[in-house]
């Protein structure tokens, strides 16, 4: 068996916090970054499990394939509706007999959740206002007017289906006056064929750990989200316990913005004493221990990567995650924000002292 790229990246540490996803290697544990099996000697990526930056590393990896090694990527940072840019005449896109010619615009949207597809409602609805396609429409259609747009291609770690790409072209088409022919739409089918075609594609895209985003997995979390919620009071009608170090001075350790550091509190403050009497009841001991499993991950894994983001994006981070992968944490929105920040109050999670900080 033979994985392109995968003996270069072993030594660099690649799979020793994850799994390799091999018959022969079940064992391992962590999340697969790339998986490779007997039937398939290429590499393939567990596109979820990327940040967004190294998503776009791995689009723009492909177009220097298909377009030609002239592919500009751009820093992280907003970008104007372009996460890469081709000028020129492309090397094998659509086909080498018709390439494209002129201006390319490369355009790469990365989601956490799992099984996604370019149809559901957040990223592709008519109608909507509040999709991904909403937003990103209006920056395709300026650069279309400001002539820095002939070509568009569109990647997303989601599924695409034939029937939803006619109609998401025909929309980008419509909207921002491109032809149809000039638009390109990619879902995670089409990447793996790309990855057959160019094996070596990816080889240069940085996949460390340090580089991946946090990875943190919902089961224990919907558990006791799952137990609460048959007992919920959302009225919130208890007295909260005191926080064992000051809020503010919490705050100040974990470099929490005032302003979402007042607003967490004033949200979620009154639902403290109900999840720490649950909590406490012994006939709950088993939701008791998944809640420290759980406060334990996000501690460990918050402060392995000392983001200079900031604790409060990374919170935001991992409650976005969970709420892509569990349905019920989904369903369960306002308890799944309680029990975390119930986490934070009680210095289950976050720094709690200036040795910490330093």
């Amino acid at each position: 068996m033979r994985c392109s790229g995968l003996r270069k990246l072993w030594p660099e540490g690649l799979f020793r916090s994850g799994r390799v996803a091999w018959p022969d290697y079940a064992s391992w544990r962590g999340r697969d970054i790339i998986a490779c099996s007997a039937s398939s000697p290429v590499v393939k990526f567990l596109y979820e499990d990327l940040s967004p930056e190294q998503f776009e590393d791995v689009v723009i990896a492909v177009c220097e394939k298909i377009l030609g090694m002239g592919v500009q990527g751009f820093a992280t940072g907003p970008d104007g509706g372009r996460d890469g840019r081709f000028e020129g005449t492309a090397d094998a896109h659509p086909s080498n007999n018709g390439p494209w010619v002129g201006k390319t615009v490369i355009q790469a949207k990365h989601t956490n959740g799992l099984n996604k597809g370019f149809g559901d409602s957040d990223f592709f609805s008519q109608g909507s206002i509040s999709t991904v396609m909403h937003d990103e429409v209006p920056r395709i259609r300026k650069l279309r007017e400001a002539g820095e747009l002939d070509h568009y291609i569109l990647f997303s770690n989601r599924r695409l289906t034939a029937g939803v790409e006619e109609k998401l072209r025909h929309h980008i088409s419509t909207e921002c006056d491109v032809p149809s022919g000039s638009l390109y739409i990619v879902g995670t089918e089409r990447l793996e064929r790309y990855f057959k075609s160019y094996p070596g594609a990816a080889d240069g895209v940085d996949l460390r750990p340090a580089s991946t985003p946090l990875i943190i997995q919902p089961d224990d979390l919907a558990e006791v989200v799952e137990a609460i919620a048959d007992v919920w009071d959302a009225s919130g009608g208890f007295t909260a316990p005191e926080d064992r170090i000051s809020y503010e001075l919490k705050n100040q350790l974990n470099d929490v913005d005032p302003e979402y550091a007042t607003a967490w509190r004033k949200r979620y403050l009154k639902h403290t004493r109900q999840i720490q009497e649950f909590l406490a009841d012994t006939k709950n001991a088993h939701i008791r221990s998944r809640y420290e499993n759980t406060a334990e991950e996000i501690q460990m894994k918050v402060f392995a990567e000392s983001p200079a983001e900031g604790f409060a994006k990374l919170i935001e981070y991992v409650i976005d995650l969970l709420f892509n992968r569990d349905p019920v944490l989904r369903a369960h929105k306002p308890l799944t924000r309680a029990v975390v920040f119930f986490m934070y109050w009680s210095c289950d999670i976050g720094k709690k002292s200036d040795a910490e900080a330093g």
